[in-house]
């Protein structure tokens, strides 16, 4: 399997495989009055990936350091009142088997991210949830950012591109369309003998 994690900068890296969720990433997800919000995904990252996970850690802890001068007024908050993106699926979900053995983070943008495929060793463009849905395995280049908005102080991660690397089943439920008429295709082929 390939490496596809790399630190890009102090606080920007490419993270993967993970498994890709809550993902709107060809339009923006709406805000509750119904306004435009951001592009946003939620990256499931196996507690196995040490490497991705240090590259999360370390990043997080540049974005802190920034902070301390950009937004928190020279100091570190407590850590009891810094918000991170990274968390526990194990245990915020113990019932949900999408995020068993999985940390995960939410990643958003307000500028439509780069979203391709990677199949066969060529790179091409996703143009719709056909091509990189939820439950779509690939990686994410996210950058994380200190915050320091109406009393809540953090480090967010910032979406920027994202690359399907392969498929995996849907979460939500749902089936195609294929799966859903494979027995009248059968049929109307039968008739015909």
């Amino acid at each position: 399997m390939a490496n596809f994690n790399k630190k890009i900068s102090e606080t920007a890296i490419r993270i993967g495989e993970v498994r890709f969720s809550y993902a709107y990433v060809f339009s923006p997800r709406k805000n509750e009055d119904g306004t435009d919000g951001k592009y946003s995904v939620q990256l499931l990252i196996p507690k196995t990936d040490k490497a991705a996970l240090t590259l999360i850690e370390n990043a997080i802890n540049a974005a802190k350091q920034a902070g301390v001068s950009s937004k928190w007024n020279g100091k570190m908050p407590p850590a009891s009142k810094l918000k991170t993106p990274l968390r526990d699926g194990d245990d915020e979900y113990p019932d949900d088997d999408t995020y068993a053995g999985m940390f995960f983070m939410n990643a958003s943008t307000a500028t439509k991210p780069g979203v391709r495929v990677l199949e066969n060793g060529v790179m091409s463009e996703a143009l719709d949830g056909d091509d990189l849905y939820s439950g779509a395995y690939g990686c994410a280049t996210v950058n994380f950012y200190a915050y320091n908005t109406s009393g809540n102080m953090g480090v967010a991660a910032g979406l920027n591109n994202l690359i399907k690397t392969r498929d995996g089943e849907k979460l939500g439920g749902g089936h195609s369309a294929e799966e859903d008429f494979a027995d009248l295709v059968e049929q109307a082929g039968s008739c015909l003998d």
